[in-house]
C-alpha cells in the first residue's frame, strides 16, 4: 500500500523536524521544503522561497509528483521581525506579512487543486494573533491573518473534503532560553513535540469532524490571567503544593 503522501514547509526548523518525524510516524511520505538549504538535503528535500506563488505551485507539482497525492500539508514557515509599530520598517512588514501569510496563502492555494478529498492543511499560527505582545507589530498582523485565511479556505473547501485548521503555540521551549514557561500554569512552555503531536492529530483522519478551527497549544497560556505574571504570589496559588495523587 502506498503511504500518503504529506508537504511540510519550514522543515528545517526545529518545529518543522519535530513534525516530519511526527507524520513519518503516523505513515505519511514526507517532502519537506525551506527557505535555506541543510547541511545534508535528502532526496525529498526542496529548497524554495514559497512567498512567490509560481514557486509554491511549482512546490507543489514536485512534491506530488514525488510522492503522490498530499492528504497532508503543514505550513510552519514564518519570520518575526521585533520591534513597536512605530519602529517597524517596510522590510519588517514584507518579512513578516510573506514568510508567514503569503507563504500559507500561496501553498494552500496551490494544494486545494490537487489534494483529494479527505486532505487536512495545518498552519501554524500563533497565541500572538490574539493576545498583545511587546514589540511584535508586524509577526502579530501576520499571524491574524492567517487565523482569518483559514476560517474562510476551510469553508470555501468544506464541500470537497478538505479540511483546514491552525495550531497556535505560544512560546516553544527548545531548551534554549532557561525558565521559558515561568508564569504559565503548569510551570513550562509547550516542547516541539507537543506541538507535533497537535499537528499531527489535525492532520489525521482522527481529527474528520475538525476544520477551521484555531487549536491552542500553549500550556494553558492563553486562559491565563496577566496578573499570574505580574504578581509571584497569585502565580504561586496556580502550583499544586503537593504532586498530584495517582487513582480515582
Amino acid at each position: 500500500m502506498t503511504p500518503p503522501g504529506a508537504l511540510v514547509t519550514g522543515a528545517t526548523s526545529s518545529l518543522g523536524r519535530a513534525v516530519t518525524t511526527t507524520l513519518t510516524g503516523m505513515g505519511f511520505a514526507v517532502v519537506e521544503t525551506s527557505l535555506d538549504t541543510p547541511p545534508s538535503p535528502g532526496p525529498t528535500h526542496l529548497t524554495a522561497d514559497l512567498s512567490l506563488g509560481s514557486v509554491a505551485e511549482q512546490v507543489v507539482d514536485r512534491a506530488t509528483d514525488l510522492v503522490g497525492p498530499l492528504y497532508a500539508v503543514v505550513c510552519i514557515a514564518g519570520r518575526m521581525p521585533v520591534g513597536r509599530i512605530e519602529d517597524a520598517t517596510d522590510a519588517d512588514l514584507d518579512a513578516a506579512m510573506r514568510g508567514s501569510f503569503a507563504t500559507f496563502f500561496n501553498v494552500t492555494r496551490a494544494a486545494v487543486t490537487q489534494m483529494p478529498p479527505g486532505g487536512s492543511i495545518v498552519a501554524v499560527s500563533s497565541v500572538n494573533a490574539t493576545l498583545a505582545a511587546p514589540g511584535v507589530a508586524a509577526y502579530a498582523a501576520s499571524k491574524g491573518a492567517v487565523d482569518a485565511l483559514v476560517r474562510q479556505v476551510a469553508l470555501d473547501q468544506a464541500s470537497r473534503g478538505i479540511r483546514v485548521n491552525a495550531v497556535a503555540p505560544g512560546l516553544i521551549d527548545d531548551g534554549r532560553v532557561p525558565g521559558a514557561g515561568a508564569g504559565y500554569p503548569r510551570g513550562t512552555a509547550v516542547t516541539t513535540d507537543e506541538v507535533a503531536a497537535a499537528i499531527g492529530f489535525l492532520a489525521s483522519p482522527s481529527a474528520s469532524g475538525i476544520t477551521g478551527v484555531v487549536l491552542p497549544v500553549d500550556a494553558g497560556l492563553s486562559i491565563t490571567s496577566p496578573v499570574s505574571f505580574l504578581r509571584q504570589d497569585l502565580a504561586e496559588r496556580l502550583r499544586p503544593s503537593n504532586p498530584p495523587r495517582s487513582g480515582t
